[in-house]
């Protein structure tokens, strides 16, 4: 089956304008990103998509693929359904451009999952690290039953416990990496809105649920850092120079 990875990328985010042209160790996000799709998957089926020709400049600038799309879109997977139209592939991988330390092995993961698993969407998790804490709200945590279904996602807590010694002693939390056909990409698109719950927690797979369609979670190697506020930029470029020092 073909698949290809595209990359939303929206200048006017509400929490962190920018974002995805913020410069890390002197590169911008967006490319940081596009370039390990790259590694996964080849140059030639990675596109970023994006409302807004500052990013688009940049990625083209670079060697990378640009789709610009509308201003309409409500999240990422809706600007992911818009760019999927004007392509010719069987399974659209969508990598959020705020995740640059994703390991392109998980992007190949995600393809091989959607593969053996055409009806299911494909999300990936991983563990929570010793410095993350489980209460902060960028961090959206993943509840799955134990073959790996996703049950529940949200900026809470999650799964709650009523006694301390009932406590979950690791928590997982969602990783952006998600893989969908055309079908459901056109469902979502057409749902028209955002559901109520995805609306309260701002997590945009929940939509899903309301579209009765099953999501299968899938684990990626721990130290996946998200820049979601301009605090966590020195964190993730940290942990950039100590992967490449490798």
């Amino acid at each position: 089956m073909s698949a290809c990875v595209i990359i939303p990328a929206r200048y006017a985010s509400s929490r962190y304008p920018g974002k995805p042209l913020v410069p890390l160790l002197g590169k911008p996000m967006i490319i940081w990103v596009s370039e390990l799709s790259a590694r996964a998957i080849g140059r030639d089926h990675v596109y970023v998509a994006t409302d807004d020709t500052r990013i688009k400049q940049v990625v083209e600038d670079r060697g990378f693929r640009a789709i610009m799309t509308s201003s309409r879109a409500l999240t990422g997977t809706d600007r992911i359904a818009e760019a999927a139209g004007s392509l010719d592939y069987d399974i659209f991988v969508n990598v959020q451009g705020d995740e640059p330390l994703v390991d392109p092995r998980s992007i190949n993961d995600c393809i091989e999952l959607k593969e053996r698993n055409p009806e299911c969407i494909i999300n990936a998790y991983t563990e929570l690290t010793d410095s993350e804490d489980p209460q902060n709200t960028n961090i959206p945590k993943v509840v799955t039953t134990e073959d790996g279904t996703l049950l529940y996602i949200s900026r809470s807590v999650v799964p709650g416990h009523k006694t301390q010694d009932q406590r979950q002693v690791t928590y997982k939390k969602q990783v952006c990496i998600y893989g969908f056909d055309r079908t459901e990409l056109h469902a979502y698109e057409h749902f028209g809105r955002k559901s109520e719950c995805e609306a309260v927690e701002d997590i945009e797979i929940l939509r899903f649920f309301e579209l009765g369609r099953k999501i299968k979670m899938y684990p990626t190697p721990p130290g996946s850092l998200a820049v979601d506020a301009p605090e966590d930029v020195p964190i993730v470029e940290a942990a950039l120079t100590s992967h490449w020092q490798k």
